[in-house]
């Protein structure tokens, strides 16, 4: 037993050593690739040699690293010494190319290139050595190393004088065009021609090179006609309109009739960049019936030029629409209808791909793609004003569409539709509801990227439609809703932070009760569930901003209060950070005042935090926190940041919270002497604009609420006068004056007594300030005692829109009539307008100046009396 023991346990260690044996083997591979010590001689040069010396040595010894490295180093070499690179270097090379590898050739193209290019070296003494070069290679067995010499060429004749060009280039033109010449050569003729057009003047284009262009247009290759007929949109800008109506116009038509498809595309796209150098005549006669002609075609038997055709569609018919006739006009419209569907089969308002072979449903959805890139043009050319009866249906097929690229396209030029539409925007409500609620997120993706124009042309009513120029879009807070749902639960989280980015619009575009009830809650599950910190950061950044422009005081309070609750005493470390960013997040949107007020002494509380990494946190702040503080008026939140800042240095731990709180009392000492004064008026200058902006949401929520309870008083005295009626109170009509003014005194007085009692009852629920508790009973007194239509005049109407904006319009107007003295919070004009109702109804008896002043000294029920009286 034990002795089988031992040989189980030797087989054992005699496998491990045979596993070792093998690893020895692995080895010797790594060894034999190690450079030997004849490898290394041959690499090494002597230290003696200078730059040329040594480039020289390696050209000629080197091995290809190094000729390569040589050749790469070529322009730094000619600019320390360019007579001794171009008498004994560039010679070298040149011997050099004809065996190097294509990876030698290439480096050398980009080194004579920038030589070339370079203003330092004298070209007219070295261009020729340099070009013969260039030329030599052009015709290189390998296409890419000859491309690449021939890319080298035409970037440098943009450099190169007229007469190098005319002497070094246009001489072996000649012969490299003719027949007799490779394809690849000719090839490269086509675009040299192109390319040396704009050197010359229209007279010596016209003598020299127009017969050379003539002889590759003809050519009997399809590729080099093809060439050629793309080169001649250079051509015709270099020699003229005269010219070119004479010449290129021809050989345009014929090329356009081409057999091959290739030539005939070129032709086609060469003549609509073309199309703004032929006159009226021309685009009438025969620029209108060869497009014609070719569209025909193509769709019928040419689908393979039908995506470049779709591509260049709008183009041609804004170039072609001022010769157009109305029955012309309506046949390209009818064609882009055409491409709009094609491949596709309608059922029950549904768009469905037929089944065709894959490569043409494919070559189909490129031209509906290419469609829906025009169709903002398409738009312009059938007139915004007939979009639905001409090309909504369209429209709403490619929104539709069974392809994803297709909808994409559609979405990313959504907002130039919207645009187009103006007062007509609700015709595509329903398609913008359909994008948001899109299977892909692709679309969707596509669809933020303007979201926040379109949502707010989609809601609006255009140009001069009144103050309420926003409409309610049925639908849209539901798709927004379950737009931003499928956004978390995919993988993409860029498309999820920029969603929540882009609904940082949504104050200017939906209600502040809409935001509240559907958007804040969700962006509270972001900030503490979410797991990824942009899109956690971006959401509290979205949060705030529904804070800056939320209305109501009440709700305002709730959302401070859940942010306490939820973030700055949240039981995770992570909540508590993530306080620290809303913070830093709400300093730039929010006033000083504000930000001290509800978030500073909250924000300092967490020095005591047991996370080191929220103290770290902390102590980067503070110079941020520092600035919200005003003096003298908030020292006690500098002393509260100066105690803050003593706890840290004298009781923390932690080696990384220590080293940032010494560099941070550093940066505290010097705030306030580095600054420039402009920067901190500029910055003072800035928070009074947000103060303003603050001050005025509350004032105008004031406002609402006093108009809206006015109107509840009036409304209630209306049901009670029709009441009165019906019970037949008809007597009263025949009483004296007086009888009647102190029945409707007596009234007035129960109303007014008990809109009193309903506004204490409000008042109770909502924070107010005693000052603007008064200034608000004494108002909807004033207003009671008016009859309902008075008392809705006397309240101006609350545009709801310059709450919304960004920049508030009646700041400053604001700022000024609260200058005026005053004892209560209310806007001044507010009050005179009130009053002044009031009086005004009061002279309507024409009494006496001491009348006047006998009725203000009344009573608030006398006050109501003669308000109806």
């Amino acid at each position: 037993m034990f002795i089988g023991k031992m040989t189980l346990s030797q087989s054992g260690l005699f496998g491990q050593i045979d596993d070792l044996q093998d690893l020895t083997f692995i080895e010797r591979p790594i060894r034999r690739s190690l450079k030997t010590a004849e490898e290394i001689d041959k690499l090494t040069v002597d230290e003696d040699l200078n730059d040329i010396e040594r480039a020289v040595y390696l050209l000629s010894s080197g091995q290809d690293v190094q000729r390569a490295s040589v050749i790469v180093n070529l322009p730094n070499l000619v600019r320390q010494n360019p007579a001794e690179t171009f008498r004994r270097v560039v010679p070298k090379v040149r011997e050099v190319l004809h065996v190097a590898g294509a990876d030698m050739q290439l480096a050398a193209a980009g080194s004579f290139l920038t030589i070339l290019q370079d203003d330092i070296v004298l070209i007219q003494t070295h261009t020729h050595s340099i070009l013969q070069i260039v030329l030599l290679n052009l015709d290189h067995r390998d296409a890419v190393v000859g491309n690449a010499w021939l890319e080298t060429l035409l970037s440098a004749i943009d450099a190169l004088p007229k007469e190098t060009i005319r002497q070094e280039i246009l001489s072996p033109l000649v012969s490299k065009a003719q027949l007799s010449q490779s394809v690849p050569a000719r090839l490269a003729s086509c675009r040299i021609l192109g390319k040396v057009t704009a050197k010359f003047e229209s007279s010596v284009v016209k003598k020299d090179l127009l017969p050379l262009v003539r002889s590759l247009c003809q050519d009997v290759e399809y590729e080099v006609r093809s060439c050629m007929c793309r080169q001649l949109e250079n051509i015709a800008r270099g020699i003229g309109l005269d010219h070119t109506k004479a010449v290129v116009l021809p050989e345009l038509v014929e090329l356009a009739r081409d057999e091959g498809s290739t030539v005939r595309l070129a032709a086609f796209d060469t003549i609509i960049n073309l199309l703004e150098m032929f006159d009226n005549d021309d685009r009438t006669r025969v620029i209108f019936p060869l497009v014609k002609t070719f569209c025909e075609k193509c769709f019928k038997a040419d689908e393979a030029v039908l995506a470049s055709l779709s591509f260049q569609y709008g183009k041609l018919c804004h170039g072609l629409s001022a010769s157009f006739t109305d029955e012309q006009h309506l046949w390209f419209l009818e064609f882009y209808k055409k491409l709009c569907c094609l491949g596709l089969q309608h059922e029950n308002g549904h768009c469905e791909s037929q089944p065709y072979p894959l490569e043409l449903e494919n070559k189909y959805a490129l031209v509906r793609r290419n469609c829906a890139y025009n169709f903002p043009a398409m738009v312009l050319f059938a007139d915004p004003n007939h979009f639905l009866s001409e090309l909504y249906r369209t429209f709403s097929s490619l929104c539709h569409d069974p392809e994803i690229s297709v909808r994409r396209t559609a979405a990313e030029g959504f907002h130039e539709v919207v645009k187009l539409l103006g007062p007509n925007v609700h015709y595509v409500h329903k398609e913008l509801i359909t994008l948001l609620q899109d299977d892909s997120l692709e679309v969707l993706d596509a669809l933020l990227n303007h979201l926040q124009e379109t949502l707010e042309l989609a809601t609006s009513r255009g140009e001069g439609a009144g103050p309420e120029s926003k409409v309610n879009v049925p639908d849209l807070v539901p798709a927004l809703v379950s737009a931003e749902q499928k956004a978390a639960s995919s993988l993409r989280w860029r498309v999820h932070e920029k969603l929540l980015q882009r609904y940082s619009c949504l104050p200017r575009v939906i209600s502040g009760d809409q935001i509240y009830f559907r958007f804040l809650q969700r962006m509270f599950n972001i900030i503490t569930t979410n797991n990824v910190l942009p899109v956690q950061r971006e959401a509290a950044r979205t949060l705030c901003v529904f804070l800056r422009y939320n209305r109501k005081q009440e709700q305002r309070q709730e959302i401070i209060t859940k942010i306490m609750q939820e973030l700055a005493q949240g039981r995770s470390y992570w909540n508590r950070l993530r306080f620290l960013d809303l913070c830093e997040i709400a300093t730039d949107l929010f006033s000083k005042s504000y930000f001290c007020k509800h978030f500073l002494i909250q924000a300092l509380e967490l020095v005591n935090d047991p996370v080191a990494n929220v103290r770290y946190k902390l102590c980067h702040m503070l110079p941020r926190l520092r600035s919200t503080i005003r003096l003298p008026a908030d020292k006690h939140l500098l002393q509260e940041l100066e105690f803050c800042v003593r706890k840290l240095l004298c009781r923390e731990k932690d080696k990384d919270v220590v080293a940032t709180v010494r560099k941070t009392v550093l940066e505290l000492d010097k705030m306030d002497i580095a600054e420039p004064y402009h920067k901190r008026h500029e910055r003072d200058l800035l928070d009074q604009k947000k103060e303003k902006e603050e001050t005025l949401l509350l004032e105008m929520e004031l406002l609402e609420r006093q108009q809206s309870e006015a109107k509840l008083v009036g409304e209630k005295h209306t049901e009670k006068k029709r009441r009165d009626s019906k019970a037949g109170l008809s007597g009263s009509k025949g009483m004296s004056g007086s009888a009647s003014g102190a029945t409707l005194s007596t009234s007035a007085g129960k109303e007014m007594r008990r809109a009193k009692l309903a506004r204490s009852r409000s008042l109770s629920s909502h924070p107010s300030t005693p000052k603007m508790a008064n200034a608000d009973k004494t108002l909807k007194v004033k207003e009671s005692g008016s009859c309902p239509g008075s008392g809705k005049s006397s309240i101006i109407p609350i545009n709801d829109d310059a709450l919304r904006s960004h920049h508030f319009n009646v700041a400053s107007a604001s700022s000024s009539l609260s200058s005026t003295p005053s004892t209560s919070s209310m806007p001044v004009l507010i009050r005179s307008n009130t009053s002044s109702s009031v009086d005004h109804r009061s002279n309507g008896s024409k009494d006496t100046q001491s009348r006047k002043l006998t009725i203000q000294r009344k009573s608030n029920s006398f006050g109501m009396q003669s308000g109806r009286e």
